[in-house]
């Protein structure tokens, strides 16, 4: 099964409705956040171009991740239709992802701007704006009582949601194990799972993401393949 497809099988799964920072959020199965107050949808870390970023450099990977990862995108711009997208930095692979993307691939993405606001937050892969395809980019964006970052914040900092990190999480149960891409939250904050199909994860209980939660209420939001499932941190192997 390819990762589009992979993917594709996640949306079949019912989104969680949950609060963060005062104000109700729906984290959904594909990777997305919604927010109904802004009429808002959150998407981090897309990667688009990841392949062909690769091939510039000698290594070779499947070239189909742009068209899969827009495709999927446009999945759940379809599922909420949002007046508005955020995209929470490196949603190009390179800083040069974007002047060499393929016409096709260009017109992909305008089509699912058009007719709503697209806001571009600046990642560490991809510091300059696309400007092909228009939209606002942003060092970061309060909007409502959140504000959005590509890079956590150290430390404790409420309202904040973020992406850069690709947090995963692995659920044991009855000797068997599963391990997937995550919302990690503990209700003040969040930082959201990667989006580009070909992209990894890290664990949420790496050192990476020490200090960014109350412990007591952290938790990670796994996405499976019939279910998403809220587990404590403490509870993660």
């Amino acid at each position: 099964m390819n990762a589009l497809a992979r993917r594709m099988r996640h949306a079949d799964c019912d989104p969680i409705a949950t609060d963060l920072a005062g104000a109700e959020i729906v984290c959904d199965p594909t990777g997305v956040l919604f927010a109904p107050s802004q009429d808002l949808l959150v998407v981090a870390d897309l990667h688009l171009e990841k392949g062909a970023a690769f091939a510039r450099r000698g290594m070779m990977l499947p070239p189909y991740d742009t068209v899969a990862t827009l495709q999927l995108l446009g999945a759940a711009i379809g599922r909420y239709d949002p007046a508005r997208v955020l995209c929470l930095g490196d949603s190009f692979h390179d800083r040069n992802g974007a002047a060499f993307m393929p016409a096709p691939y260009r017109e992909a993405l305008t089509a699912l701007m058009t007719g709503r606001e697209w806001l571009w937050i600046k990642g560490n892969h991809d510091p300059e704006p696309p400007a092909f395809v228009g939209g606002e980019t942003l060092e970061e964006a309060r909007i409502g009582p959140w504000i959005f970052r590509h890079e956590p914040t150290p430390g404790f900092c409420h309202g904040e949601v973020a992406g850069h990190l690709h947090p995963a999480a692995r659920v044991s149960a009855a000797g068997r194990s599963v391990r997937g891409a995550c919302f990690a939250t503990d209700g003040s904050r969040m930082i959201m799972p990667s989006f580009g199909v070909t992209t990894g994860g890290l664990s949420v209980l790496d050192r990476a993401f020490h200090g960014l939660f109350r412990l007591e209420e952290a938790h990670a939001l796994v996405i499976g393949t019939t279910r998403m499932f809220p587990i404590r941190f403490s509870a993660l192997s």
